[in-house]
C-alpha cells in the first residue's frame, strides 16, 4: 500500500512511479502535490495507492505531530518505522475516506467532483462493471468479521471422525509394548485426513485474506490452523486458476452465507486476473475537491435540508453552508425559543485560522438573514408579483415567530454564527466525539461598544470537530446515529455561545415598578439604553439587559435602571420570572413608588370563620373575592378611624393584597358576661366595612406578619418599615415585646365570637 497526503509537496521522483497513469502530473520545481483524496489501484506498480485529505497534517506539516508525509509513501517498506497502532490507523482511515466518498457519490449524482473508474470483467458472454478491488477487499474482511459462527459450524462437521485410531494399520504397522499381559501401542495410526469441499472454499477464503494482510497492509483475524496457499501457488490462483477452482466446487453449495462466500472468493480472483491482463488500465475512485465532500458530511450531521431560498441561496449571490432553525441563546421557554442559526465549514490543516475574507463573508450572511426575517413582516412592495407574495406567506407561516426585532426597545437578537473545522487528536487518534472551542476565537463585528442587541453587533464563534467521528458516522450512513449526533452538536453549539456571551456581558431580567410604563420610559431613555435592551420572553413586561462587564459606563446604568425596574442578574437560558420576584422581595416594592392617601386597616381571618350565609370568610379572602361584600369587625382599634382607606385581610400569617374600603359604619352587638353566676349583656361597638376593589400587592409577604397585627390602623410608612423593607422580625412568641408595633388596643382574644362578613344592607 502506497500513501499520499492530499497537496502535500513531495519531490517528483519520489512520486512520479507511484502516480503514473492516473493523470497529467505537474512538475513544479521538482515538486509534484495531488489535489484529489480517495483509492488508485496502480497496475504498473501493482499496488493501492491512497491519498488521504490533508487534514492528517498539522501545522508544522507532520503527520502525527512527528512524521514528515514524504517518508511515509511506501507503508509496506520496513524502514518507515511507525508505530502498529499508527500504521493500522492509517489502514483503516483510508478506508473511512473510500466509504464516505462512496456514500457521498451515492447521495448526489452528477456532482461533478467524483473521478471513478472500474476495470470490466466478463460476465455471462458480456462486458460489466463491477466494484473496485478495494470495494471486494472490504466485502471480503466484514464477511470474516460477520460470520464467525458459520465458520465454526463448517468445521464441527468437516472434522467429526477425524483422528479416531485405525486398528488394522495401527496393528501391522506398529510395536506394541506388553505391560502386565496388555499391549499398550505408543504410536497409533489415526485415520487419513482429507480435505472435501467446505473445507476447500474456506482454505482458498482465508489464503484470500492472508494474501490481503500481506500485499496491502489490511490485516484480519484468522483464527483456524490451516496449511494456507501462499506464495507461487498463490499467484497460481491469481492467474486463473482460482476462477476456474471455484467454478469447479460451485455446485456443491446451496446455503445462502455458502453462497456469498463462494461470490466474494470468486470476485476477489475475477478483478485481480482482469487487473493483471489489463495492464494499461488502472481503477480509481478519487474526489477531487475534497472540502464539497467534508461540507457534505457536516450539512448531512447539522443542518436542515429544507431551507427557504433567501436563507442559504441569498439575494446577493453568496451561498451559506449550514443554516437551521434552533433554542434561541435568551430563553429556554419553547414557545420563546428558535432563531437562525448560520455555519460555515472550513476545510483546513488542523490549527489553521479562517482568513479576513471568510470572516466577514460570514458577518454578511448573518445581516441578510437579518433583512430576510424583517422583510416577512413588512407591507406588501406594489412591484411583488402574487407569486412572490405566496413564497412569501408560506415562510412567514414556517418562520412567523421567529421575530429578530423588538419593535419596543429597537433591540435585535444574537444570531448564532459560527465556523465549524476539522481536527484530529494526534496522541490518541480517537473516533470518539469531541467537539471544542478553537483557539483564537474570531473577533467581534460592532459598530458601537456595549451594544449586543445591536443590528450591526455580530457574534462569530469557532469549533473543531473530530474528523475521525463524523467521518464513519457519515460513512456508516446510520440514519438514527445521525440524527442523535444532530440534536447532540447543536445543543453543544447552543451551550458554547452561550458560555462565550456570559464571559463578556452580564445579563439580566428587568421588569418596571407598578407606577412605571416600561414603554414610555424606554422611548424616553432610548440613547441610554439601544442596544442594551431587548424583548425576547413571552411576558411582553420582562425584558433582558445586556451590559459589557469591561464597559465602566455600564454599572452607571444599571444603577439609574434600578430606580424605576425590578433588576436581577439573568445569565442566558435562565428563567427570568424567578429572578425578577426575588428582585420584588429584595426591594419591597409593594408600597416603594405607589401612593397611597390613607391607612390601613389590618383584620385577621381564620380558617374555621363563617359569614351569616355561612361561606367561609377564609375561602373568601384567599380567593380575592370578597369584593362587595360588608365586612364585620367586632373590636374596635384604636386611632383615627377616619384614616383608614384600605383594608389589609392577615390570611394565614400571610398578606399578599388589599381591598378599597368604599364606606365605614359604626354598629353595636351584645356581649354576654357573667357575673356571680348571672349573665350581663352588655353593648359593645363595632365597624362595618364595605369592602371594593382588590389590589394585589407584588409578591405575598409572610416575615414579620402575625395574628396580632389585627384590627390595627397602619400608615403606609410603618408597613413599609416592619413588614415590605423587613425591619422588623415578628414572631409568635407571646414573651417577646412587640416595642417597634403601632399602638393598639387588642381584642378580646378569649372571645369565642369574632369578626364576621354580612350582605350589603
Amino acid at each position: 500500500m502506497k500513501l499520499l497526503i492530499e497537496e502535500y509537496q513531495y519531490n517528483a521522483k519520489d512520486v512520479v512511479d507511484v502516480l503514473e497513469g492516473l493523470f497529467t502530473l505537474q512538475d513544479v520545481d521538482n515538486k509534484i502535490s495531488v489535489s484529489y483524496v480517495g483509492y488508485y489501484y496502480n497496475p504498473k506498480i501493482k499496488d493501492c495507492v491512497f491519498v488521504l485529505p490533508k487534514v492528517l497534517i498539522d501545522e508544522h506539516g507532520l503527520v502525527f505531530g512527528k512524521y514528515d508525509p514524504a517518508k511515509l509513501i511506501h507503508l509496506d517498506r520496513d524502514e518507515v518505522k511507525l508505530e502498529q497502532h499508527e500504521k493500522k490507523f492509517l489502514y483503516e482511515f483510508a478506508v473511512w475516506i473510500h466509504r464516505a466518498i462512496v456514500v457521498y457519490n451515492t447521495a448526489n449524482d452528477n456532482n461533478g467532483i467524483v473521478l471513478r473508474r472500474v476495470i470490466e470483467s466478463d460476465g455471462n458472454g458480456a462486458k460489466k462493471k463491477s466494484n473496485t478491488l478495494l470495494d471486494v477487499i472490504l466485502a471480503l474482511i466484514r464477511f470474516n468479521k460477520e460470520n464467525r459462527s458459520f465458520f465454526t459450524f463448517i468445521l464441527k462437521n468437516i472434522h467429526s471422525g477425524f483422528n479416531k485410531i485405525n486398528w488394522g494399520k495401527t496393528i501391522s504397522e506398529t510395536t506394541a509394548v506388553v505391560q502386565g499381559e496388555e499391549p499398550i501401542y505408543l504410536n497409533p495410526v489415526n485415520k487419513k485426513r482429507q480435505v472435501n469441499f467446505d473445507e476447500e472454499l474456506i482454505v482458498i477464503f482465508f489464503s484470500i485474506l492472508n494474501y490481503v494482510a500481506e500485499r496491502f497492509g489490511f490485516r484480519t483475524e484468522i483464527p483456524f490452523g490451516f496449511k494456507l496457499i501462499t506464495g507461487n501457488q498463490f499467484e497460481r490462483y491469481i492467474n486463473g486458476f482460482g476462477m476456474r477452482r471455484l467454478r469447479q466446487i460451485k455446485y456443491k453449495y446451496y446455503s445462502d452465507i455458502a453462497v456469498r462466500l463462494w461470490d466474494l472468493c470468486y470476485a476477489f480472483f475475477d478483478k485481480t486476473y482482469q487487473i493483471k491482463m489489463s495492464t494499461s488500465q488502472s481503477e480509481y475512485l478519487l474526489v477531487k475537491s475534497f472540502h464539497i465532500v467534508f461540507e457534505a458530511i457536516i450539512e448531512e450531521l447539522i443542518g436542515d435540508n429544507d431551507v427557504p431560498a433567501g436563507l442559504k441561496e441569498q439575494e446577493d449571490g453568496k451561498l451559506v453552508d449550514h443554516f437551521y432553525t434552533y433554542k434561541g441563546l435568551i430563553s429556554n421557554r419553547e414557545e420563546e425559543n428558535d432563531v437562525y442559526y448560520i455555519g460555515d465549514s472550513k476545510y483546513y490543516k488542523i490549527g489553521s485560522d479562517p482568513k479576513n475574507e471568510a470572516v466577514y463573508k460570514q458577518y454578511t450572511y448573518a445581516r441578510n438573514v437579518i433583512q430576510w426575517n424583517l422583510n416577512l413582516f413588512l407591507p406588501r412592495n406594489k412591484d411583488m408579483s402574487e407569486e412572490q407574495l405566496a413564497v412569501r406567506r408560506e415562510d412567514k407561516g414556517r418562520y412567523g415567530k421567529i421575530r429578530l426585532r423588538d419593535d419596543v426597545t429597537e433591540g435585535y437578537n444574537v444570531i448564532p454564527n459560527f465556523f465549524v473545522s476539522a481536527n484530529i487528536d494526534k496522541d490518541t487518534l480517537s473516533y470518539d466525539d469531541k467537539t471544542e472551542e478553537h483557539n483564537p476565537q474570531p473577533p467581534v463585528s460592532r459598530h458601537f461598544t456595549n451594544r449586543l442587541y445591536d443590528r450591526d453587533t455580530l457574534i462569530l464563534s469557532h469549533y473543531d470537530v473530530n474528523f475521525l467521528y463524523v467521518l464513519s458516522l457519515y460513512a456508516r450512513n446510520n440514519a438514527g446515529a445521525k440524527e442523535a449526533y444532530k440534536s447532540s452538536v447543536r445543543d453543544k453549539f447552543r451551550k458554547s455561545i452561550q458560555k462565550i456571551l456570559n464571559d463578556h456581558f452580564t445579563f439580566y431580567a428587568m421588569e418596571a415598578h407598578p407606577d412605571v410604563d416600561s414603554v414610555k420610559y424606554l422611548k424616553e431613555h432610548f440613547k441610554d439604553v439601544v442596544g442594551k435592551v431587548f424583548n425576547p420572553y413571552q411576558n411582553e413586561n420582562i425584558y433582558s439587559l445586556a451590559l459589557d462587564m469591561s464597559d465602566p459606563e455600564s454599572q452607571p446604568l444599571l444603577d439609574k435602571l434600578k430606580e424605576d425596574f425590578y433588576v436581577a442578574e439573568c445569565k442566558l437560558g435562565d428563567e427570568p420570572s424567578s429572578v425578577i420576584q426575588r428582585a420584588r422581595e429584595q426591594f419591597g416594592g409593594a408600597v416603594r413608588k405607589v401612593v397611597y392617601d390613607g391607612s390601613f386597616l389590618t383584620c385577621l381571618v381564620r380558617k374555621n370563620e363563617t359569614a351569616e350565609d355561612d361561606t367561609r370568610l377564609f375561602d373568601l379572602f384567599s380567593t380575592h373575592q370578597a369584593e362587595g361584600k360588608t365586612y364585620v369587625m367586632l373590636n374596635m382599634p384604636s386611632g383615627d378611624i377616619s384614616e383608614i382607606k384600605y383594608l389589609l385581610p392577615i390570611v394565614g400569617n400571610a398578606i399578599d393584597g388589599y381591598y378599597d374600603i368604599e364606606d365605614v359604619r359604626f354598629g353595636q352587638r351584645t356581649k354576654k358576661f357573667v357575673q356571680d353566676g348571672v349573665e350581663i349583656p352588655v353593648p359593645m361597638s363595632t365597624l362595618k366595612i364595605k369592602i371594593g376593589k382588590y389590589h394585589p400587592f407584588d409578591r405575598t409577604y409572610t416575615q414579620g406578619v402575625v395574628p396580632r397585627m389585627s384590627n390595627q390602623i397602619w400608615t403606609p410608612v410603618q408597613l413599609k418599615e416592619y413588614v415590605f423593607n423587613k425591619a422588623t422580625a415578628y414572631t409568635t412568641d407571646e414573651d417577646v415585646l412587640l416595642a417597634q408595633e403601632p399602638e393598639a388596643v387588642y381584642g378580646h382574644v378569649e372571645q369565642e365570637e369574632w369578626n364576621y362578613i354580612e350582605g350589603i344592607d
